[in-house]
């Protein structure tokens, strides 16, 4: 039992560390390919969009409020409206909705 569970540890944990040392030992010269550097650039926002987006859908009772807070966010969030904003007009837009369906 007590091997299996240092096997569960030990594996996600190498996968991540050579996923974050064979570049930095493969990859010496700076990088001067453009469209290496912007997908690169791009990484993060993708992975961080690609968790966020399924959640922003999921959380609620219903889709239909999700996907109708998503677009307001997207909409104020385009204004250059505040997070605090955002956030706030996505949560009521949530409890109005959730109320009337």
């Amino acid at each position: 039992m007590e091997r299996s569970m240092t096997l569960y540890i030990l594996i996600p944990f190498m996968v991540s560390y050579l996923i974050r040392v064979l570049p930095l030992t493969l990859i010496r010269k700076p990088i001067t390919n453009r469209f290496t550097q912007s997908f690169l650039y791009y990484v993060p926002y993708v992975t961080l969009a690609i968790m966020t987006f399924p959640a922003i859908i999921t959380a609620t009772k219903t889709p239909i409020s999700g996907v109708f807070a998503l677009c307001i966010g997207v909409v104020l969030s385009w204004r250059e409206k505040s997070l605090l904003t955002v956030a706030s007009a996505c949560c009521i837009a949530v409890l109005l909705i959730e109320m009337f369906i």
